[in-house]
């Protein structure tokens, strides 16, 4: 296969980053169990992560093409190395504050280099969407082995005085090594990427992104992803405390079967993918909505009156502890398909600009949904707090409507 060798490299890198992005809702578990850590504080950690992203990717995106692809990859992945081998060392939420701010740095240049690379190593737009597909693909392979790797260790750990939940990340410091190995060792020609941008400043760019806010498109457009991510981080940075508080389930048990989501959440887009073939995206949106409710709708009350120690093994689990994590086959088309549909409506040159607000109000997004969950969850109760996903579910279904309309206005203008 023709470049084989960087494209297996930028398949480990993605896997490393699924694994340590998605970690958020196991450690917040963790703080709050082993260093005492109340779910309001716990709740920031998502915070250091996708901030630092946001904040990582406006400052640096426009130099990376400058100081080189490989090189930012291999920065990446040098900095979450490092990372990895501090957190068993030193430990404590501190600890754990820092390592999400240097894996949300890392993977703003990871993200940005790989996206860049993978138009390198392709001949033609097909071959291009199809690595990428495979790229999505082990992304999500890596959050669904992260969740049984740390759910391993933090099984062993209650048998075990010498092993701890830490030592996961000597695991993961070991797999990013062998990535930064093997990306050391591959050649990358980057002779053709062309700088057409390095007469215009950083504050150009930044002014030209934000005055594509003028346009009631990108308006609802922004409105719709805050509310669809932090739907998506509530649920999965929550999920294994609710099962574990709520559920009742035993900690490694409870990070386990979070899988489910992450597993609902590939089924969805590949599901969704083909339906959009057949069936208007917007249906299909609004669809997945209502589905969502009314899981959330019926599920709910199967959560409640569980006794503590009364699941002892996998027979002993709620049904639903199986049911919601499914909410990730209804949530899944809706932020690929919103992305794609508000970059089909710009002009090629301000989709760069546009790029930049769905990276900024994603992590917004995902950083308010965790943090309003964490103090629903501190102040009232786990149940208390995934109700509250309601909201942002009819608020997402009613702004689709207007989205719809000025979506189809706005292609009218530009023909």
């Amino acid at each position: 296969m023709k470049h084989w060798r960087i494209k297996l490299s930028l398949i480990c890198n993605y896997i490393i980053f699924a694994i340590l992005l998605n970690s958020v809702g196991v450690v917040i578990l963790q703080v709050i169990n082993d260093f005492g850590v109340n779910p309001e504080s716990a709740s920031v950690l998502e915070a250091y992560k996708d901030l630092s992203i946001a904040l990582a990717s406006f400052l640096l995106a426009s130099y990376i093409p400058r100081f080189g692809y490989k090189r930012a990859m291999i920065t990446g992945l040098s900095i979450v190395i490092i990372g990895s081998i501090m957190m068993p060392l030193i430990g404590g939420f501190a600890m754990s504050q820092l390592l999400f701010a240097m894996v949300g740095v890392s993977f703003a240049l990871i993200k940005v280099s790989v996206y860049s690379t993978v138009s390198l190593i392709t001949d033609n737009t097909n071959d291009h969407a199809s690595f990428m597909s495979i790229l999505e693909g082990f992304f999500m392979v890596g959050v669904l082995g992260g969740f049984w790797l740390f759910g391993y260790f933090m099984d062993i750990s209650a048998r075990s005085e010498t092993i701890t939940w830490l030592d996961t990340y000597w695991v993961l410091a070991v797999i990013g090594g062998l990535a930064l190995a093997l990306l050391i060792s591959t050649e990358l020609d980057e002779s053709s990427v062309k700088t057409d941008n390095d007469n215009s400043s950083p504050m150009q760019d930044f002014w030209d992104m934000l005055g594509l806010i003028k346009y009631a498109l990108v308006i609802f457009f922004i409105l719709g992803a805050f509310l669809y991510v932090y739907i998506e981080q509530a649920i999965n940075t929550w999920l294994p405390t609710f099962n574990f508080q709520v559920l009742q389930l035993p900690d490694a048990m409870s990070v386990q079967i979070t899988s489910i989501y992450a597993g609902a959440l590939a089924a969805g887009r590949l599901l969704g993918g083909w339906m959009m073939k057949r069936i208007n995206w917007f249906y299909v949106l609004q669809g997945s909505i209502l589905m969502g409710i009314v899981l959330v709708i019926l599920v709910m009350p199967l959560t409640g009156g569980i006794e503590p120690g009364s699941v002892t093994g996998w027979g002993d689990v709620s049904l639903a502890a199986y049911l919601l994590p499914a909410i990730g086959l209804f949530l899944a088309p809706i932020y690929p398909t919103l992305c794609s549909s508000v970059l089909s409506a710009l002009p090629k040159n301000r989709q760069s600009g546009m790029t930049g607000l769905i990276v900024i109000f994603s992590a917004l997004g995902g950083t308010s949904g965790s943090i309003i969950t964490g103090f629903l969850f501190g102040r009232m109760d786990g149940q208390t707090a995934f109700y509250f996903t309601l909201v942002p579910l009819i608020l997402l279904f009613l702004i689709l409507i207007p989205y719809k309309r000025q979506r189809e206005s706005f292609d009218l203008n530009n023909e």
